[in-house]
């Protein structure tokens, strides 16, 4: 395990060395937060930056996911990852660096957003729902970085790779219970947003801020992750075993 956490705070480490990575990535959800949190009149909620919020703390993870493939996709095109395949320690330790260094960042990266929804005017909950919510956007980030290395692992090209996670976010965010709930949506649209996995971690935090334990939510999110973390490694072996 300690290979893994090398591999991590490597990655780790050069993200928080470049400042404007770390502004950049945080605009678009702090965007949404802001502009649609505090703007966006509503007719089904009191609060609707309450509403919105645990919505865009998965949208955070999200957009921290898909783009953290670009850091195994770079250490493929600059030569990095041949050589750390090189070294005696597992192969499978890099991916998983990858992995909980993409999910780290996403964490720290909620976090931040968090504290500024608080700010402008979100509820605080009770203590014990903040572990609880951190554990499901943990597993959420786990599904969605391993989702995103895969594809990285097969685009040589980071123009492409971008398009892609693109492509990919904004259909799944837009067609997920982020904006409205259920009853409000038009039954194509409810249909897309029950098939959604972003919809499962949403209405995971939801009902943990509710006082109730998703435990639909939970056993979704754990299974897909346990199985798209296994795709992934079945197929960066098949990748890098040369």
């Amino acid at each position: 395990m300690y290979r893994v956490f090398y591999y991590a705070q490597r990655d780790l480490l050069r993200w928080i060395r470049a400042p404007l990575n770390v502004v950049s990535t945080l605009a678009m959800p702090a965007a949404w937060l802001i502009f649609v949190g505090l703007a966006l009149p509503t007719r089904f909620t009191d609060n609707y930056l309450d509403f919105i919020t645990p919505g865009i703390l998965v949208l955070t993870m999200l957009s921290a996911g898909l783009s953290g493939g670009s850091s195994l996709m770079f250490d493929k095109i600059l030569g990095y990852l041949n050589k750390f395949l090189a070294m005696p320690s597992p192969r499978e330790s890099i991916l998983f660096g990858k992995i909980l260094f993409i999910t780290s960042r996403g964490l720290i990266q909620t976090t931040i957003i968090l504290l500024i929804a608080i700010l402008i005017g979100a509820t605080i909950l009770p203590i014990y729902v903040y572990p609880l919510t951190y554990l499901i956007l943990f597993l959420f980030g786990i599904l969605i970085s391993s989702f995103g290395t895969t594809i990285a692992l097969y685009i040589g090209e980071h123009d492409t790779y971008a398009a892609v996670s693109t492509f990919i976010s904004m259909p799944l965010f837009f067609t997920s219970s982020a904006l409205m709930p259920y009853s409000q949506m038009p039954d194509w649209l409810n249909i897309c947003a029950h098939l959604n996995p972003i919809s499962y971690a949403i209405d995971a935090v939801r009902s943990v801020g509710a006082g109730t334990f998703p435990l639909f939510e939970m056993i979704f999110l754990i299974s897909a992750s346990l199985v798209m973390v296994l795709i992934s490694v079945v197929i960066f072996r098949r990748i890098t075993v040369r």
